[in-house]
């Protein structure tokens, strides 16, 4: 998307965009709380509820590829708020659903759908000036995560007083008002592109191979959003399990105390700008490694078990979170005609590593308990940071040679 920012729409639309941001991801997340729920509404094992889980991050992940490159096809404001609204109808539907196969079936089209954060963040990077992209890529961010937070706080509570089926209810009504708040408040855009749908398909395939920047961020936030994912999957399971006894909203509350880490993506926004996207994906990977250690002890039980679980998944969202401003700091740097591009690539990479983690979650949990989980978040970290000193060993090298590297994101 061209950058067409000005002084009177930037302070006005990044925080609506926030405020949409936040609305469609809670869509993802919120059945991450509910998933025994659905397996006691439903009469099925825990571990096929979870498949509810994963349906929707691989919708998102399809949503991501098919639908985000339209971003530079075709006016925001129509896109948007035709996305909102079915994904609202798709929502409804799974509240309605007499099933689990209809569930994951209306599951799938709501994350296919709820596609608007990585649509609103090439926009906001176009209103706002280069040296700001670090900000208000955090705000958008900090929308989204008091989304995905608070979500589960919400899918949580009220799917224990009502049913399962109520937090898609609430998800549904509260996405077609923000269509409608959408609708009535963006303003008109030109859309960069007039290439065709198949080439626009096409492009982040060419961009992966075109842009060493783009694939290093893409694998970065696919290990440890894969880790991230399989805690929230997992945590569900050891809360309502023997070893707590709790009910779906204690992971609704737990998420509610990690609601703090909003706080961190502006900083965050602000030290990638001040000192560049390696120093921050590294604090990011150590953090996450030590989010696993932390979470480990959850597995204990108790008044220690819960602090760790605080403490650990505490972690684990700083560590993910930052990763991600860092991450897409960098790709937004590459080019400005093409970011729905690049963010496609980015983001369909990022949730098919999170679609994976929420799968190998729950077969983790299932063959080897809570250790198992965090077992497999230390091991999609420690890959993460393995290809990163990698990185960062190979340019001292080329530096003490005098050799020159392909462009990758320098300076971000």
């Amino acid at each position: 998307m061209t950058d067409h920012h000005t002084a009177q729409r930037t302070p006005r639309l990044v925080p609506l965009l926030a405020l949409a941001c936040g609305v469609a991801v809670g869509n993802v997340y919120f059945p991450q709380a509910v998933v025994p729920l659905v397996a006691a509404g439903l009469g099925v094992p825990s571990g096929a509820a979870a498949g509810v889980v994963t349906a929707t991050q691989f919708g998102y992940a399809a949503g991501i590829f098919l639908l985000v490159p339209l971003g530079d096809r075709r006016p925001a404001r129509p896109l948007l708020v035709t996305l909102l609204t079915v994904t609202g109808l798709g929502l409804g539907a799974a509240a309605a659903a007499p099933a689990l196969p209809p569930l994951l079936a209306a599951s799938v089209l709501v994350g296919a759908a709820t596609v608007i954060a990585p649509l609103a963040g090439p926009l906001a990077a176009g209103l706002v000036p280069p040296q700001r992209r670090g900000v208000a890529g955090g705000t958008l961010l900090s929308g989204a995560l008091a989304g995905m937070l608070l979500s589960r706080t919400a899918g949580g509570a009220l799917g224990d007083r009502l049913g399962w089926r109520a937090p898609y209810a609430l998800a549904a009504l509260l996405t077609l008002a923000v269509a409608l708040l959408l609708a009535r408040a963006l303003p008109a855009t030109v859309p960069p592109s007039r290439q065709r749908y198949p080439r626009l398909l096409a492009e982040p395939v060419r961009l992966l191979f075109a842009e060493p920047a783009l694939r290093r961020s893409c694998f970065y936030q696919a290990t440890v959003f894969a880790g991230f994912s399989a805690v929230w999957t997992g945590v569900a399971l050891l809360l309502t399990g023997p070893r707590y006894g709790f009910g779906a909203d204690a992971v609704g509350l737990l998420a509610l105390v990690n609601a703090v880490t909003m706080l961190v993506t502006p900083f965050a926004g602000r030290l990638v700008d001040r000192r560049g996207a390696d120093r921050v994906n590294l604090v990011c990977f150590l953090l996450v490694l030590a989010s696993a250690a932390t979470l480990a002890l959850g597995g204990l039980g108790g008044s220690p078990g819960l602090l760790s679980l605080v403490a650990g998944t505490l972690l684990l969202d700083v560590g993910m979170q930052s990763g991600m401003v860092a991450n897409q700091v960098r790709v937004y740097a590459l080019a400005a005609d093409v970011r729905s591009r690049l963010n496609t690539a980015y983001m369909t990479c990022a949730y098919l590593g999170g679609g994976l983690g929420s799968w190998l979650g729950t077969r983790a949990y299932a063959g080897h308990g809570w250790s198992g989980v965090c077992a497999l978040v230390a091991l999609s970290a420690g890959l993460g940071l393995v290809r990163h000193l990698g990185v960062r060993a190979g340019r001292r090298t080329d530096a003490a040679g005098g050799r020159s590297r392909p462009r990758d994101g320098v300076g971000v």
